[in-house]
């Protein structure tokens, strides 16, 4: 089963320096019906102005990865880390019994990420942080599988099973990603337009996919990650 998401369906907000992309229920967007997707919780597509940012907050109980689209990211935490990741880069938090961060944009341009938070297999964790600077090249015309549960095989390690993989497709190139008997996917259209099982997706767009194989071809050169989980007997 697949379900196309259009962006223009999703909820959204605009306070100035931030512009968000709500594919989930979050802050002032609240659909009963669109809580989550399996363990994923919330994916926000965010443009942070420069010179802006969220400032230093709590969270608890949540992995939380950030997936940086264009421009920087600046982070800083309760528990010493402070670094800028770039386009391409990862970041990832396990909130575990409580942790403060700030993420800023301290850049001259917009700041695109994919704010992603996944529920955990568990409650109080000690909290960690960690990042990954993968190579842009790695996800030309090819899966890069960037985030797994503790047992799988991607250099970032979370506390779920799950598994995060990015792409980047020249235009008409064509590839599949497989969803087995039992697991289910969140496609975004991160950057370009797409055509997956027949169906087009423009910038920003989602697909759902429970238990089928997607063959993806890019309209144009195109940008996507995928969330690869446990299937739900919710949704």
């Amino acid at each position: 089963m697949i379900r196309k998401i259009e962006s223009k369906n999703m909820g959204s907000s605009n306070l100035g320096w931030l512009k968000s992309i709500f594919h989930f229920s979050f802050a002032e967007y609240y659909n009963p019906n669109n809580i989550n997707f399996g363990v994923l919780r919330v994916i926000n597509d965010d443009l942070i102005n420069p010179h802006t940012g969220f400032d230093t907050h709590p969270h608890r109980d949540m992995e939380i990865i950030s997936y940086v689209v264009q421009g920087a990211l600046t982070h800083g935490d309760s528990m010493g880390n402070k670094s800028t990741l770039n386009r391409g880069h990862v970041q990832y938090m396990s909130a575990g019994t409580g942790v403060y961060h700030s993420e800023h944009n301290l850049g001259e341009d917009v700041t695109r990420l994919l704010q992603i938070w996944i529920l955990p297999d568990k409650k109080d964790y000690k909290p960690n942080y960690g990042e990954y600077r993968f190579h842009w090249e790695e996800r030309k015309n090819k899966w890069l599988h960037m985030v797994s549960g503790k047992d799988g095989e991607a250099p970032i390690k979370i506390n779920q099973d799950v598994n995060f993989s990015a792409l980047e497709l020249e235009e008409n190139g064509e590839i599949e990603y497989e969803v087995k008997e039992g697991r289910q996917g969140y496609l975004v259209q991160v950057e370009g337009e797409g055509i997956i099982n027949g169906i087009t997706l423009s910038r920003s767009d989602a697909m759902e996919i429970i238990e089928e194989n997607i063959k993806i071809r890019a309209k144009t050169l195109s940008h996507f990650i995928i969330i690869e989980m446990k299937k739900s007997e919710e949704k």
